[in-house]
């Protein structure tokens, strides 16, 4: 891919996180110091050693809904339904991945009573419109749905019980993603109480998380400069404390892609005097170098899967913060040091 910057390398499929670490936050932690071009190693578990000094950190409290569901078609064969939960606002068709061929215009069923008929299709995408009250779409989903867990891990060995905690943060609270905000797996009740002793606040943001978060680069997203929508929310409370910690120029600390797409999406209101909150509203922002972050100082971050728009924007921090060190080197070090990749991986720290 013609960048400026590498955004591929060699991973050993052994380094691919099949479960995550136990407890949460014994997952290993990659510190890049971007001022001394130090390199640190340790536990998620001592964060608070690592972290700029009264420094705020923002998380993505969005919720996975088990999203995967098996659906029947009127012939009785069986097809893998993922509903695209974050990109439906309520009512109406519901956007979803279907892994075998369907046709517009087919039923599918989830019993005798309930079914969802196909109406429409845009490439890949199906809208499905249930013929029944949109309104219980969330219950049955709880209740017959499976924890889209990324394709990519094999075999976890987890149950479908223990999938729902473990690719959940211990905070979450709306229903409406696909994926989890994975670099906030590693935060446990007993961290954040060490935390909060050593001084770092928090406050949490939303934004609905799509399977767009795994994809590789389109040639589209290159050209227009944008990516998938995802929608968020800012609570007045958290715009009003994320601006007070600019005004006094104490640290931000992005907890993962997702929140610092939230924060630099609406850096502008954030940070604006007249602004009272809330924000509700939906992004496209494509970050990638060279980009000046507005709001975030430090980040907290997993090991992404290559050529995504997640590579790019670490990239792009690392770049804006100073740091001579690119992604891939810190990777290829991460590599060589066993650390393990992707959702439920270790985290990074860059700073």
């Amino acid at each position: 891919m013609n960048y400026s910057y590498a955004y591929s390398y060699d991973l050993p499929e052994e380094l691919i996180a099949k479960r995550p670490a136990s407890p949460r936050d014994s997952a290993r932690l990659f510190i890049y110091d971007t001022a001394s071009d130090l390199v640190t190693f340790d536990l998620f578990y001592n964060l608070d050693k690592y972290l700029p000094e009264n420094s705020l950190l923002v998380l993505n409290d969005t919720k996975v809904v088990p999203a995967r569901v098996i659906l029947t078609k009127e012939t009785g064969g069986r097809v893998e339904v993922l509903f695209l939960i974050n990109e439906w606002r309520g009512k109406g068709p519901i956007p979803a991945l279907v892994n075998k061929k369907i046709e517009v215009g087919m039923k599918l069923f989830l019993s005798a009573e309930k079914f969802f008929r196909a109406i429409k299709q845009e490439e890949k995408i199906f809208y499905l419109e249930p013929q029944f009250p949109a309104k219980e779409i969330l219950a049955i989903l709880e209740k017959r749905g499976t924890t889209p867990i990324p394709k990519y891990i094999k075999d976890s060995g987890l149950s479908e019980k223990e999938l729902r905690e473990k690719y959940q943060t211990v905070f979450s609270k709306k229903p409406a993603s696909v994926a989890a905000p994975t670099a906030s797996l590693h935060f446990t009740g007993r961290l954040f109480k060490k935390l909060e002793k050593a001084g770092i606040r928090k406050t949490f943001v939303t934004l609905d998380v799509g399977m767009g978060t795994f994809a590789p680069i389109s040639p589209e997203s290159m050209a227009t400069g944008k990516l998938h929508t995802e929608f968020l929310n800012i609570p007045a409370a958290s715009a009003r404390l994320i601006r007070q910690y600019k005004q006094e120029h104490r640290p931000v600390v992005a907890v993962g892609t997702t929140a610092t797409r939230v924060l630099e999406s609406e850096a502008e209101r954030i940070l604006s005097e007249n602004f009272t909150g809330p924000i509700a509203g939906a992004t496209r922002i494509f970050i990638r170098p060279p980009y000046e972050f507005k709001i975030a100082d430090a980040m907290i971050t997993n090991f992404h899967l290559p050529d995504t728009s997640l590579m790019m924007l670490a990239q792009a921090f690392l770049l804006n913060k100073g740091g001579k060190k690119k992604l891939v080197e810190l990777y290829r070090l991460a590599i060589k040091e066993k650390f393990r990749f992707y959702s439920f991986g270790d985290a990074m720290l860059i700073k």
